[in-house]
């Protein structure tokens, strides 16, 4: 079957699972769930979650992009990625996209054309009840990415 990307406009929470494996804690989740366009991919099931916030005018950020585990390095993070650029064409000029200082994560944001915008010290510490570790490293920084669009007049 061909991976189809779907609006979720109804019962986000029925997708807490998947939304945790990139935030780890459900209070900073519900901070931006309801308030931000949310995208579920299907490949039969949901594979992966995205949710993405109007920060401004044609200012838009990628607050939770997530690819369950078991099905991740199969490009689904990168094909919803992709849909958000065509999805959101003639009305973004930036998306961001902020994530831990993981060897993981940055190499995938870079690899989708963004570049680093810049960090924030201690933002895991500052913002989360408990320490945040991916691969058995300890989290610390924010990395904030940005892509800038060129919107046809």
């Amino acid at each position: 079957m061909k991976a189809e990307i779907r609006l979720v406009s109804e019962n986000r929470k029925d997708y807490l699972d998947l939304l945790l494996l990139a935030d780890e804690e459900e209070r900073m989740i519900d901070r931006y769930l309801t308030r931000g366009d949310m995208f579920a991919l299907y490949d039969p099931d949901a594979r992966a979650v995205c949710v993405v916030t109007m920060e401004g005018e044609g200012e838009y950020e990628i607050r939770n992009l997530a690819v369950a585990p078991d099905h991740q390095r199969r490009g689904y993070g990168s094909a919803m990625v992709a849909f958000l650029f065509d999805f959101y064409r003639g009305r973004c000029r930036r998306m961001t996209a902020g994530t831990g200082d993981s060897p993981m994560t940055i190499p995938f944001y870079l690899s989708c054309g963004f570049h680093e915008a810049y960090r924030v010290k201690n933002y895991m510490l500052d913002h989360y009840d408990r320490p945040i570790y991916e691969n058995g490293r300890q989290l610390f920084d924010q990395v904030v990415f940005r892509k800038e669009f060129v919107n046809d007049p």
